[in-house]
């Protein structure tokens, strides 16, 4: 049997490899394993704990299987969805992409329920995590339709950090109003350094005003696409990853 193993990857069981990549449960992918159904280095193999690696060449009920260490996705996350892997009772970002997904991903960080836009899907832990971190100081860009006007004072305190909770203080914050209505209500882009619970709309809490509305826009250097209407999602490209890298 050949099997090919290339440097620096690590080697894994050949029912996970096909798993990660979405083929099918375990369990299923062993009993088709078992029937003959799967070939490494075009050769029929029958044990699911056979170690190949990223590289190998396998092929699945006559479908070549092609292993991504990694896999980057946008997603303009519509609001009644949750930003988490897996949910009982609730639709969650991960159902937004195909059935035939790795089963790996997880969102990079979290919108609320009612909050819209982007969302990076992935399983790059290393990279969720700097992108996560307030000691990197990404951007995350919001537009947000709140009730009453919005103030310079309002501006001010957001520049300043504010106390959103008994021990809970922000990171300063930029507030930059985009227009109001007659119906008395303000137009603004937020931008913050964290992601603390409801943490935009408590801010505005404070300040005696109330979200009506709210999407990112922005997260570091990748914008949403403006193409992507709720709920659908595309590749990030290898700029937009490369770009990520960066922080």
């Amino acid at each position: 049997m050949v099997c090919s193993y290339g440097i620096g990857y690590v080697n894994m069981r050949l029912d996970k490899f096909l798993a990660d990549m979405g083929a099918g449960t375990r369990s299923d992918i062993k009993k088709d394993i078992r029937k003959g159904k799967v070939t490494v280095g075009g050769e029929t193999v029958k044990s699911a704990d056979l170690q190949v690696d990223p590289e190998s060449d396998v092929c699945y009920c006559g479908r070549k299987i092609t292993y991504a260490v990694n896999e980057y996705y946008m997603v303009n996350k519509p609001a009644g969805v949750i930003s988490a892997s897996d949910d009982a009772r609730q639709s969650t970002v991960i159902d937004l992409l195909p059935d035939e997904k790795r089963q790996d991903l997880f969102p990079v960080g979290r919108l609320d329920k009612d909050t819209e836009g982007l969302l990076i899907i992935t399983n790059d832990g290393a990279l969720a995590h700097r992108l996560l971190s307030p000691k990197n100081h990404v951007d995350k860009v919001y537009y947000a339709k709140v009730s009453g006007i919005v103030t310079d004072t309002d501006i001010k305190c957001f520049a300043e950090g504010m106390r959103i909770g008994e021990d809970i203080m922000t990171l300063p914050a930029k507030l930059e109003v985009l227009g109001t209505s007659y119906e008395r209500t303000s137009e603004v882009f937020v931008t913050i350094h964290e992601g603390k619970f409801h943490q935009i709309k408590k801010m505005f809490e404070v300040r005696g005003k109330e979200v009506l509305y709210l999407k990112r826009l922005s997260m570091g250097p990748l914008r949403l696409d403006d193409t992507l209407a709720p709920g659908e999602y595309r590749k990030l490209s290898d700029e937009e990853i490369s770009e990520l890298r960066k922080w």
